[in-house]
């Protein structure tokens, strides 16, 4: 097993909600948020999977809904530790990256790059623009970190979101021959130490797994980059619906021995 700064050990025996990719989708998070809360039993856990931030159109506020949403349920369960799991997906990734643009080799292939992959509304959602940080580009190394500058500043005054990203795991599991949540894939052919940023860039041969990896009954994902819809049958579950791309955001309620018992939908 991985760092345990990296992963996180669910409890065993309780319920566990995993609620998909919500890419700044606010109205959707807040129905969403109702009907968990509504359903919530005190010993239940929650996995957001990755992908809270980009391209949907209220990042922060959507940020600002799955925290709410944190301590409702911490509250409901009378927990001193919290009870909600946020994963690492790649909107988070390359917002902390984007945060250190200046010291990339090549900041405005990077930027381009970004942009194409949804980073645009996070930045929106921290006071500037993409246009803006091309302009900082063109201006220069000083200008370009000036910029990266205020976005973080923006983050840290923001309460709750620079400790958000702080708290942020690759991956959660409960317990051996339970569920590994994950933000976007896996690489059968790695050790889950070994894992690195395939949770979030990964994925590509997820629909074909086909035996339990690492001993896990089920792994379930959040973000399916080919959009090609919710899938539940164990051992590969994924929970993207398409939100942030026209489609609805999900959340799937596991019971305590690891079956897919319910999904909600908003």
């Amino acid at each position: 097993m991985a760092e345990a700064r990296n992963f996180t050990e669910l409890k065993q025996g309780t319920r566990i909600w995993a609620l998909a990719a919500v890419h700044g989708e606010v109205e959707r998070l807040a129905r969403l948020h109702a009907a968990v809360i509504d359903k919530f039993q005190p010993s239940d856990q929650i996995v957001f999977l990755g992908n809270l931030m980009g391209v949907g159109p209220a990042v922060g506020p959507a940020l600002e809904e799955a925290l709410l949403l944190r301590r409702r349920a911490m509250a409901l369960s009378q927990a001193e530790e919290p009870n909600t799991v946020f994963l690492r997906g790649a909107q988070e990734e390359m917002w902390q990256k984007l945060l250190m643009l200046q010291m990339a080799p090549n900041p405005g292939q990077v930027l381009d790059w970004m942009e194409a992959q949804g980073v645009g509304p996070t930045v929106v959602a921290y006071g500037s623009s993409i246009m803006s940080g091309r302009q900082a580009l063109r201006e220069g190394i000083l200008a370009l970190t000036r910029w990266t500058n205020g976005l973080r500043e923006s983050l840290r005054v923001r309460d709750g979101h620079a400790q958000y990203l702080a708290s942020l795991q690759h991956a959660a599991f409960s317990g051996p021959g339970g569920l590994l949540f994950v933000a976007a894939g896996i690489d059968t052919d790695r050790p889950l130490g070994a894992q690195g940023d395939a949770f979030w860039w990964g994925g590509s041969g997820f629909s074909s797994i086909s035996q339990p990896v690492e001993g896990f009954k089920a792994v379930v994902r959040g973000f399916d980059r080919r959009h090609e819809g919710v899938k539940t049958e164990a051992p590969a579950i994924t929970l993207d619906a398409g939100a942030g791309f026209d489609g609805p955001l999900m959340a799937g309620l596991f019971d305590e021995t690891g079956q897919l018992i319910e999904l909600v939908e908003a």
